[in-house]
């Protein structure tokens, strides 16, 4: 048997002309970000914090600009007080639908900790505040469905939404040019509401993003992708001005909107960190192929096929057993250069409904940008990997992975 130092070097030798694709996205990326920098003048004034109400905060309101002008909106609201992919979800929703609303969810069932956002019981969702819910599956190539989406949209649905990463599902994920064809059907069919895109995971993966393919408003988490391992925290709204401006009522106040917010520890590792968001991804997007590449060899079934260059920097590789999908999910973890001593288990996770184990050993807590992996300990054992500051981190987390695989 080949040792694990020629088993991955061979990985790496049919993984070529992927890397190479993924070099080129991230040097079309890199461009753009910078051109985005220049042309917002972004100077060391910007890095500043502020105190008490944050009136003229130059920093908040640039970085915003910058965001928009980043993924082609007409506005944005970066901001650390976002707390989450989930939160930043949630102010967005809540800002754009009223009761009577229908938010029609094309892309399946959201990702657990979204739900109860939207259909929880006396919690505060958005069922609680008279807004209904109706959910549409993938049809079975994992394209949009578009015969029955016609059947579910009616004068009612005031909000189409999209979420292009997999959740805990067993798929591939979205790509732009599939939302880009769903918004364009949309149109086509008279819709004239919101197109809403759950954007986590899959910034900067392809060239461009879904507001330049027609979505209206895009969401999506620092601490994921759009941070590049440096924002410590903070969520991300970009899209149409009109819709900014409802959103923003209800993240701060509806008298005030985005008047205010202050941060004393100042904005630089958000700027610095959307500065190296392109070449972060590219290296999470080879830690993913190499990962997929191996398990591919080893037998084990895996999304996305690793001929492609994936949609977001996740990947579900299932293992039909409780234990070798632990042991993958732990090997992560000792593999991380924080919290490497600590042994996962699984547990009642917060936002989630079955038992959870993941592996986080990451300089920003939770950052799934950084190298983790974690997965709902229950048939068929589906870990979800993702992340990687540098490739180099995931080939040495792969060498680990062997010696317990094989």
């Amino acid at each position: 048997m080949k040792s694990n130092s020629e088993f991955i070097k061979e990985c790496e030798s049919e993984l070529k002309n992927q890397f190479d694709l993924v070099d080129e996205i991230s040097y079309f990326n890199q461009r753009k970000v910078i051109e985005a920098f220049r042309e917002n003048c972004i100077a060391l004034r910007h890095f500043g914090g502020t105190t008490g109400y944050g009136y003229g905060d130059e920093g908040r309101d640039t970085l915003g600009k910058l965001y928009a002008d980043v993924f082609k909106a007409e506005s944005g609201i970066v901001s650390p007080h976002l707390l989450s992919g989930t939160h930043s979800l949630s102010v967005a929703l809540f800002g754009l639908l009223k009761g009577g609303d229908t938010m029609l969810c094309i892309s399946g069932m959201p990702y657990d900790t979204i739900r109860p956002v939207i259909s929880g019981d006396g919690i505060g969702s958005l069922k609680d505040f008279g807004v209904n819910f109706v959910c549409c599956d993938l049809a079975a190539d994992g394209d949009f469905d578009k015969a029955e989406i016609s059947k579910l949209l009616n004068d009612s649905v005031k909000m189409v939404y999209i979420q292009r990463s997999r959740g805990y599902e067993l798929r591939d994920a979205l790509s732009c040019e599939q939302i880009g064809n769903i918004c364009t059907y949309l149109r086509k069919i008279g819709y004239s509401g919101c197109i809403f895109v759950d954007n986590c995971y899959g910034e900067f993966v392809e060239k461009c993003e879904p507001i330049e393919v027609g979505a209206d408003i895009c969401v999506g988490s620092l601490i994921k992708n759009a941070g590049g391992g440096l924002a410590p925290t903070g969520g991300y709204i970009v899209g149409k001005s009109a819709l900014i401006k409802k959103v923003g009522r209800r993240f701060t106040a509806p008298s005030i909107g985005l008047e205010v917010g202050s941060y004393a520890p100042g904005y630089q590792y958000f700027y610095q960190g959307l500065f190296t968001a392109p070449h972060t991804v590219a290296q999470a997007l080879k830690c993913s192929l190499l990962i997929g590449m191996a398990m591919t060899k080893l037998g084990f079934i895996n999304y996305t096929a690793i001929d492609k260059v994936p949609h977001d920097i996740t990947r579900c590789i299932q293992f039909d057993d409780a234990d070798k999908m632990i042991n993958f999910i732990r090997e992560v973890q000792y593999a991380s250069p924080v919290d490497s001593f600590v042994t996962c288990e699984p547990w009642d996770m917060p936002g989630y409904d079955d038992k959870i184990i993941m592996a986080a050993g990451t300089f920003v807590s939770g950052a799934s940008i950084e190298l983790s992996a974690d997965g709902p300990v229950k048939p068929p054992y589906v870990a979800y990997f993702q992340g990687g500051l540098t490739y180099e981190h995931g080939k040495y987390a792969l060498e680990r992975i062997l010696d317990k695989l094989r």
